[in-house]
């Protein structure tokens, strides 16, 4: 079972190489990198490469890990004993499967995706690392011990925005995706936009890594964001010519699909400033 990437997704040696070391060894695969990067979509590829069922569990700041576990709706049974329902007598009734009771309880290998790990509270890795070490937790209302059927791939994703703690980390495999060179880029662009014209393409790429390279940026456009640029420019039908500025003007022509904030439209409309001035 190898992951050798797919047609969809552009996927560096070094990060096939992490996929696979992750499943031989049977530990969770931890991938850091910039916002849209393509880390979560990376466990969609896995998934659709080697041909199994996925999962995803999309972490918010206010998830728990019970909640991945199960949740017991002591409410409704609660109101449920009030009008003299059966299922009362029954707590299995009141017992809702998480996204990982559901990796478990498959019936073969699954991909298992938590996606964005470090937006919820710091334990949260904590209270995970018991049941993604041994694969297996147990329900107390019911008495019942789930363990896995097969252990599922897990990829879990992070943006790096809060350290995770130690103990978690030394569970998991771990691969940082690096924001991709001009060269890897232009694969990309070219799986999304094939045919695209070569000039068109090089004039838009320079000028998107020159954007982000500037100096006191605040937000730099990611990978998705300059394939929105780029859908915008063949949507106009803009060629490389029309992108060309004559030095005054530092913003790219349909910049809000790479530029998500006032302060930095507002740099580069200082930097046009300034070049008007040196004229």
């Amino acid at each position: 079972m190898k992951f050798t990437g797919t047609e969809s997704y552009v996927a560096t040696d070094d990060l096939k190489v992490a996929v696979n070391a992750a499943v031989t060894l049977e530990r969770p695969l931890l991938v850091k990198g910039e916002p849209g990067t393509g880390k979560t979509e990376l466990a969609r590829q896995v998934a659709s490469a080697l041909g199994l069922p996925m999962i995803e569990w999309h972490i918010k700041s206010t998830t728990r890990a019970q909640q991945g576990l199960y949740e017991y709706d002591a409410v409704s049974r609660l109101r449920d004993s009030q009008l003299g329902d059966e299922r009362v007598h029954n707590v299995a009734n009141y017992i809702k499967r998480g996204k990982l009771w559901e990796a478990f309880d498959a019936p073969g290998k699954v991909v298992l995706l938590i996606d964005e790990i470090d937006k919820a509270d710091i334990e949260f890795p904590n209270d995970l690392l018991q049941e993604l070490d041994r694969m297996e937790f147990h329900v107390y209302e019911t008495g019942q011990t789930v363990s896995a059927r097969q252990r599922p791939i897990v990829i879990i994703t992070s943006n790096n925005e809060k350290e995770l703690p130690d103990a978690f980390l030394r569970r998991c495999f771990f691969h940082y995706i690096r924001f991709p060179d001009v060269e890897t880029m232009k694969q990309i662009v070219e799986v999304h936009f094939p045919g695209i014209k070569q000039s068109l393409l090089a004039t838009a790429l320079g000028q998107f890594y020159e954007l982000r390279d500037q100096q006191g940026l605040k937000k730099k456009p990611s990978t998705s964001e300059v394939l929105d640029w780029l859908k915008l420019l063949l949507a106009e039908d803009l060629d490389a010519e029309d992108l060309r500025r004559d030095g005054t003007d530092a913003l790219p022509k349909l910049h809000g699909a790479l530029l998500k904030n006032e302060q930095d439209v507002h740099l580069f409309e200082r930097l046009a400033f300034l070049a008007r001035r040196q004229r």
